[in-house]
């Protein structure tokens, strides 16, 4: 990821964003661990007040389609969204979350100084077209990574609303455009 990534905040657009699990590992390989992430996106779109246009949580990696808040930037949002999904799953794999920057993640045999990559991508997201070319993105991942052969067979996204119009695990927003 390029260390001079500018980030736009502040314009009203949505954002596209992409973040990943330490050195892409497959961190959130178990349908437990994907719940997991659902559920803290639910909370921390609740406390931060941002719509959630779209989503697709992979094995290895993140996409969120997300409006800007007033009580923080995407990136605030981001780093709180980490933080508390790290936290939960180090719990869960029976580790405790005193100093987490301290305490390595232990999954398996394999010991982790971190859940995931410090950095993440953002896209400002400001039109139609585009919003569509995201989702369309997000939602074909399941099936480009051979997961499943179609997207329906993948709830960890935002496709069964868009396409039957069923809330899913977590509530969207839906674009308008």
């Amino acid at each position: 990821m390029p260390y001079n990534l500018k980030r736009y905040y502040g314009r009203g657009h949505l954002h596209f964003l992409t973040f990943s699990c330490y050195r892409r590992l497959p961190l959130l390989k178990t349908s437990h661990e994907r719940n997991a992430f659902v559920e803290a996106l639910g909370e921390i779109r609740e406390r931060y007040n941002f719509s959630l246009v779209g989503y697709v949580v992979m094995s290895n990696h993140v996409h969120l389609l997300i409006s800007e808040t007033a009580k923080g930037t995407p990136s605030v949002v981001l780093k709180v969204l980490k933080q508390r999904v790290s936290r939960d799953l180090r719990e869960n794999w029976g580790h405790a979350s005193v100093g987490q920057s301290r305490v390595a993640f232990t999954k398996g045999n394999e010991n982790l100084p971190s859940f995931w990559q410090p950095r993440f991508y953002d896209f400002n997201v400001w039109s139609e077209k585009k919003v569509r070319e995201k989702l369309e993105y997000m939602h074909a991942s399941p099936i480009a990574k051979k997961l499943v052969e179609h997207p329906k067979d993948w709830p960890w996204s935002s496709w069964s609303f868009y396409v039957n119009g069923e809330p899913g695990l977590v509530a969207i927003d839906p674009f308008g455009g």
